[in-house]
């Protein structure tokens, strides 16, 4: 199934917020991510309708198994390449917006192609 850049930073988005938080419900990621509560309840309900999140009868919404592979890729995917850029000279904030940017666009075989030289270059440089 094809999955929209848009949908991947919202999976993304619950998932970095439940690694801090006990629960996380639509305004927790409405401020997270700086959009208006109602693009956030567009956005939960198709989450939900297509199986990537549940919301229980409180609000509080958890990643299905599904949506937890696709935020976990897309939130490896950002971290290896925030680091990446950082160590490579780029400014912490650039290289969290650029970051954002790239992370959607790699193929598979291409990220693992980089993940491997990145690790290799950053341990090589411990």
């Amino acid at each position: 199934m094809q999955i929209h850049e848009s949908a991947e930073d919202y999976l993304e988005s619950i998932l970095r917020l439940s690694k801090v938080r006990p629960v996380v419900r639509s305004i927790d990621i409405a401020t997270d991510m700086n959009y208006s509560k109602p693009s956030i309840s567009v956005a939960m309900k198709n989450l939900r309708t297509n199986g990537f999140i549940d919301v229980d009868d409180a609000g509080f919404i958890t990643l299905t198994d599904s949506g937890m592979k696709i935020a976990s890729d897309i939130y490896e995917r950002h971290q290896l390449i925030r680091d990446w850029l950082t160590y490579l000279g780029v400014d912490k904030e650039i290289a969290e917006d650029d970051a954002c940017k790239i992370e959607h666009t790699l193929s598979p075989e291409t990220f693992e192609v980089l993940k491997e030289h990145i690790s290799e270059t950053m341990n090589d440089a411990d």
